[in-house]
């Protein structure tokens, strides 16, 4: 597995992708883990720009991921990720921005590619984001800290209570 590295650029400026008058940035947190296991949370930043001269009514963004392991490769199922699934926006002024967060919560190992895209009431197209490639390393199931007080702690209690057992019985007998 690889060394987990954000290969989404973190000190470069945000990437962007324009595609008629909606420009979309998109950058990780700066909060991120350089090398994300399951069950650690990332997030991405996007700036959604209009850059034409009229307003642009109806805007909805919304975020995809996808695997992209070799013999892997699948969309994923953003309700298993709590991520957030879309914003909207009634207008967008001309030069205006929005500036959003996508929060999501690792479930499984792998090489991850995530796209915002978005679209308006009156377009024709759909503006992608670029891509914010990461990869999520695997974590232990069987945790040593969890375990080692199961492992010596219980032959102990049984050896205690087997030793208190006999000593009863002579007592007695």
């Amino acid at each position: 597995m690889a060394a987990g590295l954000l290969l989404a650029a973190t000190s470069a400026p945000p990437a962007s992708a324009d595609a008629g008058p909606i420009s979309i940035g998109i950058s990780p947190a700066t909060t991120n883990a350089a090398s994300p296991q399951m069950g650690d949370r990332l997030a991405f930043n996007t700036v959604i720009r209009n850059t034409g001269d009229k307003p642009i009514d109806g805007l909805i963004a919304w975020v995809s991921l996808v695997q992209i392991d070799q013999g892997k490769e699948q969309p994923i199922d953003l309700e298993d990720w709590s991520a957030h699934k879309a914003i909207s926006r009634a207008s967008l002024k001309p030069g205006e921005t929005i500036s959003t967060q996508w929060p999501m919560r690792l479930i499984q190992a792998g090489h991850y590619r995530v796209v915002i895209s978005a679209v308006s009431r009156e377009g024709s197209s759909l503006t992608p984001s670029p891509f914010a490639d990461f990869v999520v390393r695997s974590k232990p199931v069987v945790e040593s800290s969890r375990v080692l007080p199961v492992a010596l702690g219980l032959p102990l209690l049984i050896g205690m209570s087997f030793i208190g057992w006999r000593r009863r019985g002579r007592d007695t007998g």
